[in-house]
């Protein structure tokens, strides 16, 4: 019976390829936007970047026009996007047709994943929950080249997860079209009867450096409020299994001795990942021997006179998705505690475990590592000789409505007979133009040895208001000097501090300045008490930035400054201007430039001196599948007696080959003059479907060193090659 139904089904669609009877439609929602109707498809499109299959054959969504929001909010652009959408019990398929009056200047380039956002791209923001929290942003560039996000409540936007779906691209004689399929088994929802999602469409013209969307971002909205409802019917989420062994083979040698390179490994690694979805909303994964190295190395960063640690994003790819959950309010790049969970902490792990999902308002996840790092560590002592380090973080949040929500927070990591214990809560509310965030954490902390404890409190209040003309923020923070938390990336502990950051920006005609977009003049305090070093921290910055055409953009600020440092309080100043723009469509520039009186962080004998910086970058792509970067990176610091106290270039090279999305090659060369040291890094890559991935590398590390005659130090006049290294790594991603 089921098998004749679906012959006629097909008979008839294939003799009457026209709209169905009741088509995908834009109706009034209670709250007074625009509500979408889904209608299912009775025969999926096929993938391939043509909108010619029976699926189409509907008339596009009308849509209202579409407003700008970046750099500029509330105006047109004359690139129409026309969107059809529809469903299965697969998963959901979006159509556009991007119109462009001026096709021959749209930028598209072969990219790897998420190596797209300079080029032309469109997209969808896709709130499969419905409850303002979460969201999953895709676009594809007009090669179908993908790139995705996770914008959360918490986090805000997050582009380490990679989700698996699929997208084809091609160019028009009037623009370009892009079709999408996105699978349901690869998102939470709550199946039933009536399933509503939300959804919003984006467009970025890359020339002119504008980005459009509908529905439109309001001024007097978060981000979460914006979406319009999406109403698809009999919908039920697949229960995803999806399993990936993964194999590597190293071989490394390393330079112990005058005599030349040993070998020093040579071995097989095997591990397996799986994923189940527990129910509709929920998905646990677990990895036993995981492969945990990273394919590409990490760009060398300034690491001379860094008075804090210096930050690594997470590239792993078990760590990197769904991570977003376990961020708390209040954390970022302005604040002491740039973020609670960061799991570059776990260096070498043994295995792992997460588990996330949601309950109603309810969103919850868990993690739990062992890292074989610290037992292995060539000077790591007795009481830590082979042992792991264990990991458990723990996450809840309770929304309030779309951008709030209450949360709480639970860390432990245990080593030996010690462990530094974290709770805390944290909520954000969002009302309007304002946003309200607090924080409070409390630790626990007993040392390896299990004879000390130590016990801080740590906690952060935070006001925002931002329209179109006016960006306000503030945020007091205080942790205590015995504070700990050893998941998180924390600057410091014994500070007490207080900044504000304002901007005023100011709209020039654009029909008498259509390459002027914005213009805003801004400034920055920061008031405080700095325990850990014994004085006062006091910051002013004033300063004005320009955006225009072609992503361009132009920054120029000057700051004072007073420093506590080693009990003594030192006044510095600095002027910095920084900036970049896509000049040609196969040239990308980008510099900053910084000057003034610095301090120089030594512990025993600190001063103020003059201090310059500048960085120049630039990315070429004369073609759509070649692609070069090259950034250089200059720092100086002289005493006040004139001499060089040090002089730091560092030099980053990469340049890459796509011969299509799926495979390419890769060279990477680096500098860094302060430790005398050269990497060179090559890789072929194979990459269909995120998850499965075939690698091949080689890579080696040349420094200046010289052979003392029982170890090598620094110095000598020509770089050797200290290591070196072959690998091979493999993994399948099967999904049931």
């Amino acid at each position: 019976m089921r098998g004749h139904t679906r012959t006629v089904v097909l008979l008839v669609a294939a003799l009457l390829p026209v709209a169905p009877a009741f088509p995908t439609s834009l109706q009034p929602a209670a709250d007074g936007r625009l509500s979408i109707d889904l209608t299912r498809a009775a025969e999926p499109p096929v993938i391939d970047g043509r909108i010619d299959d029976v699926a189409w054959k509907t008339p596009p969504l009308e849509l209202p026009e579409w407003v700008t929001y970046n750099p500029v909010k509330g105006q047109r652009i004359p690139q129409k996007t026309e969107v059809r959408l529809t469903y299965d019990d697969r998963g959901l398929y979006v159509a556009f047709h991007c119109l462009d009056p001026e096709p021959a200047k749209i930028r598209a380039t072969l990219s790897r994943h998420d190596q797209l956002f300079n080029d032309d791209w469109v997209g969808l923001s896709l709130d499969a929950i419905g409850a303002g929290q979460w969201s999953y942003d895709l676009f594809v560039n007009p090669l179908g080249v993908q790139g995705d996000i996770l914008d959360s409540a918490t986090e805000g936007e997050n582009i380490s997860p990679d989700f698996v779906w699929d997208s084809a691209g091609r160019l028009t004689p009037d623009g370009y079209d892009v079709e999408l399929k996105v699978p349901w088994k690869n998102f939470r929802f709550s199946s039933g009867r009536e399933v509503t999602m939300r959804i919003l469409f984006w467009r970025r013209v890359s020339r002119i450096g504008m980005s459009a969307s509908w529905p439109a971002l309001a001024d007097n909205k978060p981000f979460f409020q914006n979406h319009a409802p999406m109403l698809l019917h009999d919908l039920a989420r697949p229960l995803a299994l999806e399993m990936v062994p993964s194999a590597t083979f190293a071989r490394d040698q390393e330079r112990l001795g005058p005599q030349g390179l040993a070998l020093t490994a040579s071995r097989p690694d095997f591990g397996l990942s799986v994923k189940y979805g527990v129910t509709s909303t929920t998905t646990v994964e677990a990895t036993v021997n995981p492969d945990f190295s990273q394919v590409e190395s990490d760009a060398f960063q300034m690491e001379v006179n860094q008075r804090y640690p210096v930050f690594y994003s997470e590239k792993r790819p078990f760590f990197m998705e769904g991570m977003g959950t376990f961020q708390i309010a209040g954390a970022s790049g302005d604040s002491v505690m740039r973020t609670a969970v960061d799991t570059r902490q776990i260096v070498d792990p043994a295995w792992g475990s997460k588990a996330s999902g949601s309950l109603g308002r309810v969103t919850f996840a868990a993690l739990v590592a062992s890292d074989t790092a610290p037992g292995r560590a060539p000077d790591a002592d007795a009481l830590l000789k082979d042992r792991n380090e264990t990991f458990l973080v723990g996450r809840a949040t309770y929304s309030l409505g779309a951008s709030s929500y209450a949360g709480a927070i639970l860390t432990d990591t245990e080593l030996a007979s010690g462990h530094n214990r974290v709770a805390g809560a944290d909520f954000t509310y969002a009302r309007g133009s304002h946003q309200w965030t607090g924080t409070f954490l409390a630790s626990r902390s007993l040392s390896t040895d299990g004879r000390e404890t130590t016990r801080g409190l740590a906690g952060q209040a935070t006001y925002g208001y931002s329209t179109k003309r006016w960006t306000f923020m503030n945020q007091a923070e205080r942790y205590d000097p015995d504070f700990r938390m050893d998941t998180a990336f924390l600057l410091q502990t014994g500070i007490t501090s207080d900044w504000t950051y304002g901007q005023l920006s100011l709209y020039p005609d654009e029909k008498k300045h259509s390459w002027f977009k914005r213009f805003s003049v801004l400034g920055f305090t920061r008031f405080g008490r700095d325990e850990m070093q014994g004085g006062d921290l006091a910051v002013g910055l004033l300063g004005v930035q320009g955006s225009f055409t072609r992503q361009g953009s132009l920054r120029v600020d000057y700051a004072v400054m007073r420093e506590p440092w080693a009990h003594q309080s030192f006044p510095t100043r600095r002027l910095q201007a920084f900036g970049g723009a896509q000049l040609l469509r196969w040239l990308g520039v980008n510099f900053y430039a910084s000057g003034g009186r610095a301090v120089y962080y030594d512990t025993t004998a600190p001063f103020v001196g003059p201090s310059w910086s500048h960085s120049l970058g630039a990315t070429l792509s004369p073609g759509p599948c070649f692609s070069q970067n090259v950034s250089w990176d200059h720092y100086q610091m002289d005493r006040p007696d004139g001499t060089r106290a040090y002089r730091v270039d560092l030099l980053n090279l990469r340049t890459t080959y796509q011969f299509d999305r799926r495979f390419a090659l890769r060279a990477i060369a680096r500098y860094d003059s302060s430790a005398q040291r050269m990497l060179t890094d090559l890789l072929a890559s194979y990459e269909p479907v995120p998850g499965t991935v075939a690698y091949a590398g080689y890579g080696s590390l040349l420094e200046q060193r010289v052979w003392d005659g029982s170890a090598w130090q620094p110095g000598g006049r020509d770089y050797l090659t200290m290591r070196r290294g072959l690998f091979f790594k493999a993994s399948y991603a099967k999904r049931f």
